[in-house]
């Protein structure tokens, strides 16, 4: 995203001041950042950014629905289709994830809303239900029905989800704030290898 404050002028549309907000975001993180300075970003009046959003929050809440839920709604679609097998849906959906986020800015919003949750709790809160709730439930979903299907051992299917996309946030984390400049990190080859652990000890015992 293009960091220039931008010449100012009368209007805006909302995917405009949305990137100037996220850019922001990014750079001072959220509670540094004013709507005033949203405004200054965009080349707008602060009375235009109050037009489209009542609050920053209502900001970042659009922010998130604008550029997160359409890929977690995608991504969801593409990969858990029925009469797949289980073991073969939940590493495409994790990968699929993991590309999606990898060299991109959605990165960001994990290390930023951690960052500003004991502050604003709301933030967290918002992301939880709107985001990671949604995926677990698709997750464990998926988790039982492998176990229905003779696929998957008895596991407790909120556990085994939680299991599953926790490295990933594990990993984005440690990508975007303590990798090394001389350090190389790989987002897809360390998902490839929590795969194939998570996957050994989610299958069925093979009986004779």
């Amino acid at each position: 995203m293009a960091q220039a404050v931008r010449k100012r002028r009368k209007e805006a549309r909302p995917a405009e001041l949305l990137e100037a907000a996220f850019e922001l975001f990014v750079e001072r993180g959220f509670a540094a950042t004013r709507i005033d300075d949203i405004a200054a970003r965009a080349g707008v009046s602060k009375g235009t950014v109050y037009l489209y959003f009542a609050s920053k929050q209502a900001v970042f809440e659009a922010l998130v629905r604008q550029a997160v839920l359409p890929n977690v709604e995608r991504l969801i679609g593409e990969t858990a289709r029925p009469g797949i097998p289980v073991l073969e849906i939940l590493p495409r959906l994790l990968r699929a994830i993991t590309s999606t986020m990898a060299g991109s800015s959605l990165l960001q919003f994990p290390r930023l809303i951690i960052a500003e949750s004991q502050q604003f709790p709301e933030l967290a809160q918002f992301w939880r239900e709107t985001v990671i709730d949604r995926m677990l439930g698709v997750v464990s979903g998926l988790i039982e029905r492998g176990i229905a299907a003779g696929e998957i051992r008895p596991v407790d299917p909120v556990d085994a989800a939680r299991l599953m996309i926790a490295p990933l946030l594990m990993a984005v984390i440690w990508g975007t704030t303590f990798v090394r400049q001389d350090e190389s990190f790989d987002l897809n080859v360390f998902i490839d290898r929590h795969l194939d652990i998570y996957l050994r000890g989610l299958a069925a015992e093979v009986r004779p």
